[in-house]
């Protein structure tokens, strides 16, 4: 679909059309790819990890944050040949078929309509705490649709709003690493006793307290929390150089991994032992700042991880209606959600996107907590197929660019050898989670089993009926 994407219109076209506009200008794209990575698993789940694995959890976020970069090459690699608003799925399209495309690009686009109720019921948590008058379900469409607003008018708008969320991220991030850097040194006064060094890392049972197995039942915790680093490339097909900022992006992964999550991460082991029940409870920034003797350190991480949410969100709506456009464009959504406005807004397919996040906020409320949890299970699991399906897509499609000359501005390193990697160590981890003792890890793998073979079965029956179709065109055509 890349030669769908237009650029900047001119004169007063204000008609309906189908296709995107490129409105995100380079400071918004540069701030998603900054701060994308950043949601508030960071901030608050990142603390069910610490407690799972001990300080090891240092190598879970390792290993998890490595195959990120590794997946995040392999679509800048892509994505910077042929920038598409359908990312991944788009490239799985062509290089594995179309019933490939087909099932990841529904599944994410599940992934993120379910993130929409989570978000904003956390959000909503939050704003009730502050203002009790107003019910927490009564928050949780509020917020809905006031970031639902911002994605209906222009795509601007959601550059805009993305820009200040990410940048506010970036500050509260960078202050706690200074805080914390400054109180391991032992130059932070009033930290609620001696926090200083690194003692703390193996003073409670030693660097693995729990095994080795812990650790990697916390990169499943970990492996959500990176979930959207991709959007920057989808994001960036609506900008005025595709090719050059997803280039940028892919390339800085590295540095904003170890210093969002690994610099803070080994803060927090450091000034909070890792059994603290502070940890799961407050979330891992809040444990740290409260150790640290910060007042109002609760309000503080709750502002903090209330424009996460409302960033998460915010982007959730965004890239479930791109993906929903793109699918449309390859004729595998109803024709209508490739109707864009004037401005190049795929307002159906936003729309769209937010009615179903909107039922699923109701059913959070309105349905017993089993069901929302059964719906949400089955999105467990979709990152690491996401990544897989990725890893292979490049596999294939490195053929084909360097077959048709393609440029390729980014280039996947230690191709094919790190590649095979990654699609020899996913399978490896969705094993372990069919076998882990966590009944939760296998519950999820079971439920997103099962809505990923329901996708397949439904994409093969689409694609047989679009070839079909085709055959019957040609032989009704004339001779």
């Amino acid at each position: 679909m890349a030669d769908t994407e237009s650029g900047p219109r001119t004169g007063t076209d204000t008609g309906a059309g189908t296709e995107l506009q490129a409105g995100l200008r380079d400071r918004h794209v540069t701030m998603i790819s900054i701060a994308g990575v950043i949601g508030a698993g960071l901030f608050v789940g990142s603390g069910t990890a610490i407690s799972t694995a001990g300080p090891a959890v240092l190598l879970s976020y390792l290993f998890a944050g490595a195959l990120v970069v590794l997946v995040m090459r392999m679509l800048g690699e892509m994505a910077a040949a042929q920038p598409d608003s359908g990312s991944f799925s788009t490239y799985a399209d062509r290089s594995i078929g179309p019933w490939a495309g087909f099932t990841v690009g529904w599944l994410y686009w599940w992934f993120w309509v379910l993130v929409i109720p989570v978000e904003a019921t956390a959000a909503a948590t939050i704003l009730n705490s502050l203002v009790t008058s107003v019910p927490q379900w009564t928050w949780a469409l509020i917020i809905t649709a006031l970031l639902t607003a911002t994605n209906l008018f222009n795509v601007a708008n959601y550059g805009e709003f993305e820009f200040w969320f990410a940048l506010l991220k970036v500050v509260a991030i960078i202050a706690f690493i200074v805080f914390g850097a400054l109180a391991v040194l032992g130059l932070l006064p009033g930290a609620d006793g001696d926090v200083s060094g690194l003692s703390r890392l193996v003073e409670v049972g030693g660097f693995l307290p729990n095994g080795f197995g812990a650790v990697i039942a916390a990169v499943l915790v970990t492996m959500f929390s990176f979930m959207g680093t991709e959007i920057v490339t989808i994001a960036a097909a609506e900008s005025a150089n595709p090719a050059e900022r997803i280039g940028k992006a892919t390339r800085s992964v590295i540095w904003r991994i170890s210093i969002f999550y690994l610099a803070s991460i080994l803060l927090v082991v450091a000034i909070v032992p890792w059994n603290d029940p502070r940890l799961p409870e407050n979330g891992s920034y809040q444990a740290a700042l409260e150790v640290l003797g910060v007042p109002g350190a609760k309000i503080i991480v709750d502002v903090v991880v209330l424009v996460a949410v409302a960033s998460c969100l915010n982007s959730a709506l965004y890239t479930a209606s791109r993906m929903l456009f793109s699918l449309g464009k390859r004729g595998q959504a109803p024709p209508a959600v490739t109707r864009t406005t004037g401005g190049g807004v795929p307002r159906v397919a936003v729309l769209a996107s937010t009615a179903i996040g909107f039922v699923t906020v109701i059913a959070n409320y309105a349905f017993p907590e089993e069901v929302f949890a059964a719906l949400l299970a089955t999105s467990g699991a979709v990152a690491l197929l996401v990544y897989l399906v990725i890893a292979v897509s490049q596999l294939r499609m490195r053929r084909l660019l360097e077959r048709d000359g393609t440029a390729m501005p980014v280039r996947m390193w230690g191709y094919p050898y790190l590649t095979w990697a990654v699609v020899v160590v996913i399978p490896l981890v969705l094993v372990y989670m069919a076998v882990a003792p966590d009944s939760d890890s296998r519950f999820n793998l079971a439920m997103t089993a099962l809505i990923a073979l329901v996708v397949v079965v439904v994409s093969i029956v689409v694609t047989r009926r679009q070839k079909g179709a085709v055959v019957r065109a040609g032989r009704s055509g004339p001779r």
